[in-house]
């Protein structure tokens, strides 16, 4: 434990009797070399935004999944374990702006830290309905169905189409598996079969694109790209 965090530890038993650590209310990833080129980044670098959390910090400052936190409180973020750290040391009720890339384009965002829930003190999260043809397969090589309302708000997504089979190609090479809920393709809501099927046509080859999935409940972005065989 560095010195200064346990200096500060040390301090607010003495002052408040507890320790307080700042929460922002997102769940992160590291940001790889597929990924930061399907995010048009020039290097891998920042914290990747898979989700929001809702009623929390970020979501009031405008936070969105597919921000990339590049800095946060004048510090810059480089990897993403970084971020946890730095928003952890500040003081509930703090006032922290935040330095994103979101599309390509650098944005700031004002936040006022929250205090972390004590249900989440012990570690936080990290990842590490509509019609429409759900038996199609398209051409990155897997199988999608719709989902009801009900199991949408169950997975807490806020659209998504479930992968029923995954064969050889792109969604392969990208990672996705049966199961997975796609939210997102191309920075683009998936709200059912149909939808997935047209953004899924007009990928051009070659090019890297980013798609945000739930997993067993936890939100991951996986970088795609169709070649041209696909």
């Amino acid at each position: 434990v560095p010195i200064d965090m346990a200096m500060n530890v040390v301090e607010q038993l003495k002052e408040h009797g507890k320790v307080t650590r700042g929460w922002l209310g997102v769940m992160i990833q590291e940001v790889d070399r597929e990924l930061a080129e399907s995010f048009d980044m020039d290097r891998p670098r920042g914290a990747l935004v898979a989700q929001v959390m809702s009623d929390s910090p970020a979501r009031k400052a405008g936070f969105k999944p597919g921000d990339v936190v590049i800095e946060f409180n004048g510090r810059s973020i480089e990897t993403s374990s970084k971020l946890p750290h730095i928003v952890g040391r500040l003081e509930p009720g703090s006032e922290a702006e935040a330095v994103i890339l979101r599309e390509g384009k650098r944005k700031t965002l004002d936040v006022t830290v929250g205090e972390l829930p004590e249900d989440m003190a012990q570690g936080q999260a990290r990842p590490g309905g509509g019609g429409g043809d759900s038996s199609a397969r398209s051409s990155l090589g897997l199988t999608v169905e719709a989902l009801s309302d009900a199991e949408l708000q169950q997975l807490e997504v806020p659209q998504g189409v479930k992968v029923t089979g995954v064969d050889k190609g792109p969604a392969a090479r990208a990672g996705i598996r049966p199961g997975d809920v796609i939210v997102t393709l191309a920075n683009q809501p998936v709200t059912d079969p149909g939808r997935f099927h047209e953004l899924a046509g007009s990928l051009e080859p070659g090019v890297s694109v980013p798609v945000l999935v739930s997993r067993n409940g936890n939100p991951r972005f996986l970088a795609l790209r169709k070649s041209e065989n696909d």
